[in-house]
């Protein structure tokens, strides 16, 4: 299968490995079949459809049968459409200098690296310095299509060989997954000897993407995830302010089950608790935030050495006692 039939470069098609066994792929009547085991992945509008179905709860003829609206993002409705007019409770303080940062220290390895970023369906916030710079290559994958979707796979079983990649990206993606230190190991195995890896995941924030929402993690709990790699920075990303709009929120919905009143409710809770957001610009950086951020960020680099617990616990950086 010629490049030209994806979305994806030739460099990229050929660093591509099946996620059963890890054997190298070949095109094989439209799609992309193993050398080994024989398992053969769909290309489906240009987007190859790379899973190891027995290790996933996604399935390859959900994204072949027509079943795979699930896996998208829905049309907006005119009622979305006016909800997208009212203020959000939804602040990324960190997110664009973070990439900017990004950018230039991975621009700095490497002449033109190559970047995985894994929930790409849509450009990320703040993802604008990376992704406007020509000297990036960005590989985006996700579980869903997307306008950026380039490569459907399970985080779980990223299907490319060992360090493949000089950076990965995952933002607001370990909360959705079943088993975030699978993703990380993942994560550390495609990077090549001091990638880099930028990551955001939630801590104080409601279900959200209904079924597929599984885990959050406090400000220590998110740099044990990421111990097999030297930190560069660390810190909250979303602050108390959004912790507490989106909390305000949740509290109204749970007084009724009407989608009338919820949509009601819903709006009234964001028009009455967006500007808590703005109060997070000037405490972002607090020790109490660290105690109760809606959200956290790690910045570093692929180590072989492994942070122990020990050192772990020396690094709290909150004020609760």
């Amino acid at each position: 299968m010629p490049a030209s039939a994806t979305r994806m470069t030739p460099d990229v098609l050929a660093a591509m490995r099946c996620p059963v066994c890890h054997s190298a792929l070949a095109p094989h009547s439209g799609s992309l079949a193993c050398s080994s085991c024989s398992v053969t992945f769909p290309v489906v509008h240009g987007v190859p459809v790379v899973i190891n179905e027995p290790n996933s709860v996604f399935r390859l003829d959900e994204y072949t049968s027509g079943e795979e609206q699930h896996m998208t993002e829905p049309p907006l409705t005119l009622k979305a459409r006016i909800r997208n007019l009212v203020p959000k409770p939804s602040l990324n303080l960190k997110g664009p200098q973070n990439y900017a940062r990004y950018a230039n220290l991975i621009t700095q390895q490497s002449e033109r690296p190559r970047v995985l970023v894994l929930g790409g369906r849509i450009l990320g916030q703040g993802m604008e310095p990376i992704a406007d710079n020509p000297n990036i290559q960005l590989v985006e994958t996700d579980v869903c299509f997307g306008p950026r979707t380039s490569l459907i796979c399970d985080a779980h079983d990223v299907p490319f060989t060992d360090h493949s990649f000089d950076g990965v990206i995952i933002q607001a993606v370990l909360e959705h997954v079943c088993d975030p230190f699978r993703v990380v190991e993942e994560i550390h195995r495609v990077l090549k000897p001091g990638g880099l890896i930028y990551a955001e995941t939630p801590f104080m924030q409601q279900v959200h993407a209904r079924a597929w929402d599984f885990t959050r993690f406090t400000e220590l709990g998110h740099r044990r995830l990421f111990r097999k790699f030297e930190e560069i920075d660390r810190g909250a990303c979303c602050g108390t302010g959004m912790a507490l709009a989106w909390a305000w929120q949740y509290f109204l919905l749970s007084f009724t089950s009407r989608k009338v009143l919820r949509t009601i409710l819903r709006v009234f809770s964001e028009l009455s608790s967006f500007w808590l957001i703005y109060l997070d610009k000037l405490t972002i950086s607090s020790k109490g935030t660290q105690d109760a951020a809606s959200g956290f960020y790690f910045l570093g680099r692929r180590s072989e050495k492994q942070l122990s617990d020990r050192e772990l616990i020396s690094q709290f950086r909150g004020e609760w006692c």
